[in-house]
C-alpha cells in the first residue's frame, strides 16, 4: 500500500472534543436503545466501541450522524467539537461514515469513481443535477491512487470485491478530509485478505492523523493505533478506558457473557 499522506487541507486544531455524549437517552420502538450514555472522544484519537449484537452500537451510530435523536433532558446533550447544532452536510465533512448500510445502497451500476465523487454531495453516486468540477474529478482520483485503488476508478461497484468496494466507499468518506472516520463493522462479509488489506489502509490513515472511530463486535478489528475503548452493554457505556487495562478475557467474558480465552499477537487481539 502506498504511504498514506496527512491530509491537503490543513485544519486548526480544536480545543473542544470531537465528540461528546452527556446522558444521552435514545428511544427505539418504545424501549431506550441507549440509556444515560456519557462519553467523550478527543480530535485526532483513534477509539473502539466493542459490543454484542444489540448493545446499542448500531443507536450509537445513528445518533452521531443525527438519524436519530435523544430524548430532550435538561442535562443532556450531543456534541461535535463543542456544538450540538449542526447542518447535516457540515457534519458529514467533519465525520467520515463507513457503513454496511452504505455498502448495500450502492446496488445500481456505478463506477468507483461515481462513488468516491458522490461523497462531494452526501449521496450514492452523481446525479444530473450534481456539479462536478474538475477539482473535485482530480481530487477523487487521487484518493483513489493514495488507497492503492486507482484502478477501479472505472470498474462498476458491483463488479468489485467486497473488500475493493468498503475501500472505494473510505475513498468517499475522504473527499472533505474529514477530522475522524466513522467505521461501522468495517470487516463484515470480508475473506482474510481483503480483512488485512483493510486494516492496512485504517492503520495509514490513522498513522497520517484521521482519527478513527472503529464500531464493532470483533477485536481482530482493532488496529494497534487504537488505545481508547469504549464498551457497551444493553445500552449502557460497559467500560471506558485504556485498551490495555480493558482487553482482558474477564472483562471481555463479562461483556459477551460466554467463556472466551483471549490472546495478543502482532499488537492484534484475538479470541476462541
Amino acid at each position: 500500500m502506498s504511504e498514506l499522506v496527512s491530509p491537503s487541507v490543513a485544519r486548526p486544531r480544536s480545543t473542544s472534543p470531537l465528540l461528546t455524549f452527556e446522558h444521552v437517552t435514545v428511544l427505539r420502538n418504545g424501549r431506550a436503545a441507549l440509556d444515560d450514555v456519557s462519553l467523550s472522544i478527543d480530535v485526532g484519537e483513534h477509539v473502539a466501541i466493542i459490543g454484542p449484537n444489540g448493545s446499542g452500537k448500531s443507536t450509537l451510530i445513528k445518533t452521531i450522524t443525527r438519524d436519530l435523536y435523544p430524548v430532550v433532558q435538561p442535562d443532556s446533550a450531543v456534541r461535535l467539537l463543542g456544538r450540538d447544532r449542526w447542518n447535516v452536510f457540515d457534519l458529514r465533512a467533519q465525520l467520515g461514515l463507513v457503513s454496511n448500510d452504505l455498502m448495500a445502497t450502492v446496488t445500481r451500476d456505478l463506477t468507483g469513481i461515481d462513488v468516491v465523487i458522490s461523497g462531494f454531495f452526501s449521496s450514492i453516486g452523481v446525479w444530473p443535477h450534481h456539479e462536478v468540477t474538475d477539482d473535485m474529478r482530480r481530487k477523487a482520483r487521487a484518493i483513489l491512487e493514495r488507497l492503492d485503488v486507482g484502478h477501479l476508478a472505472d470498474r462498476f461497484v458491483s463488479e468489485m470485491s467486497s473488500g475493493e468496494g468498503r475501500r472505494i466507499l473510505i475513498g468517499r468518506a475522504l473527499v472533505h478530509d474529514p477530522l475522524a472516520l466513522l467505521l461501522d463493522e468495517p470487516t463484515n462479509s470480508l475473506d482474510i485478505h481483503a480483512m488485512q488489506e483493510l486494516r492496512d489502509t485504517v492503520r495509514g490513515l490513522a498513522r497520517a492523523g484521521t482519527g478513527i472511530l472503529l464500531v464493532t463486535h470483533h477485536l481482530h478489528d482493532i488496529i494497534p493505533e487504537i488505545e481508547h475503548v469504549i464498551l457497551i452493554k444493553q445500552g449502557r457505556i460497559f467500560r471506558d478506558g485504556p485498551k490495555a487495562a480493558l482487553l482482558t478475557a474477564a472483562t471481555i467474558r463479562e461483556l459477551f457473557e460466554t467463556d472466551v480465552e483471549l490472546a495478543r499477537r502482532d499488537e492484534y487481539y484475538h479470541l476462541w
